[in-house]
């Protein structure tokens, strides 16, 4: 597989200098009044600019789906999250299956999908950078009847997940999380799980499975290192044990992007993967918890449509390449051309002779 290189243009469209564009945004998330600033100069920002800019708060979970899925219904040409990566999530699931692209406005917690495609995290630059994005058809992950744009995890980060509420985030920002990671980490016990990977079985003793689109884990580590958002595949992760005694080991291999060859890690790549396992193990996607096993996950090719800056300095998109040609292969090549180049100086040369 090929990757694209570092600063590599991304081709995709521009938004047209009107662009209709619908935020949304949870007004009892996180700093309500720092959200509502931000908004505010984002808004000014493309408005400046041409923009049609109308802003929409959610009041209940599912609206934020509801709200993208009405304004891609509606010609609208962009719908832009504003706040965190479980706004998104609800956005994404709005906008599957459409025209209508997306765009953060981070103002989250960890804001991963933001930093995975390299956007500032300042409001203002945020907006400035967004004007000069193009967009680009990407994969989406499924787990069940749920779109996500990051990441499934099953087992301890869903565990913890779980435990974080959303008071707790909103007052210790990050921290809540690892409050909880500590807690969770001393009772939780790996479970006997059978994975199917396209058909594969395989059984295992796990912890956690993480099946990413992308690849950027918790803001912080590339889990699953080799993912692509444009390949119609989700690269699995496996770690095998029975309890977190590892882990010190376990995130340092993956730090030092050295897990593939850890033996308590496991990799692939696959179009679907089911989890089922003796003890049900719980399921997280883009950081909100969704349910338990069994599970079935899949990539969705080509789902979604998102803005992303014009140089992305990651390797999340495939380029096509120049196939090497063999030497055979290049000899033709070489042939044709010179008889190309021939055959009308011979004709020249007749005429004159007539």
């Amino acid at each position: 597989m090929t990757t694209a290189n570092s600063a590599e243009p991304i081709a995709g469209d521009v938004l047209p200098r009107t662009t209709r564009a619908m935020i949304v945004f949870n007004p009892v998330a996180g700093q309500a009044e720092t959200l509502a600033h931000d908004i505010q100069i984002a808004s000014e920002i493309w408005q400046e600019h041409g923009w049609h800019v109308n802003i929409r708060p959610t009041a209940a979970p599912g609206d934020g789906s509801r709200i993208a899925r009405e304004a891609a219904a509606l010609g609208y040409d962009l719908v832009v999250a504003a706040g965190g990566d479980g706004t998104i999530n609800e956005v994404v699931n709005g906008l599957a299956g459409t025209q209508t692209a997306l765009a953060p406005l981070p103002a989250g917690t960890v804001n991963v999908w933001a930093r995975e495609i390299g956007l500032p995290l300042n409001p203002r630059a945020t907006a400035e950078a967004l004007l000069h994005a193009r967009i680009r058809r990407i994969d989406l992950g499924r787990a069940g009847d749920r779109y996500f744009l990051l990441m499934a995890g099953v087992g301890f980060d869903a565990a913890v997940v779980n435990q974080v509420r959303s008071s707790e985030k909103r007052r210790f920002g990050i921290f809540a999380y690892l409050i909880r990671i500590f807690e969770t980490a001393r009772r939780f016990r790996g479970v006997r799980a059978q994975i199917t990977i396209d058909g594969r079985r395989v059984r295992r003793r796990v912890l956690l499975v993480v099946l990413g689109n992308s690849q950027l884990y918790g803001g912080v580590m590339k889990m699953t290192a080799r993912a692509t958002i444009d390949d119609g595949l989700l690269d699995v992760c496996i770690i095998k044990g029975t309890s977190l005694l590892s882990a010190p080991r376990i995130v340092l291999a993956i730090l030092l992007q050295r897990h593939t060859v850890d033996p308590s890690i496991e990799y692939y790549r696959a179009r679907t993967v089911s989890v089922d396992a003796r003890t049900t193990m719980p399921v997280q996607v883009d950081g909100d918890h969704i349910g338990t096993t069994p599970m079935s996950f899949e990539a969705v090719p080509g789902a979604l449509s998102v803005l992303m800056p014009s140089e992305l300095e990651s390797d999340l998109l495939r380029i096509e390449r120049p196939v090497r040609r063999r030497a055979w292969q290049r000899a033709i090549g070489w042939i044709s051309r010179r008889l190309a180049r021939l055959i009308p100086a011979a004709y020249r040369r007749r005429g004159a002779e007539l």
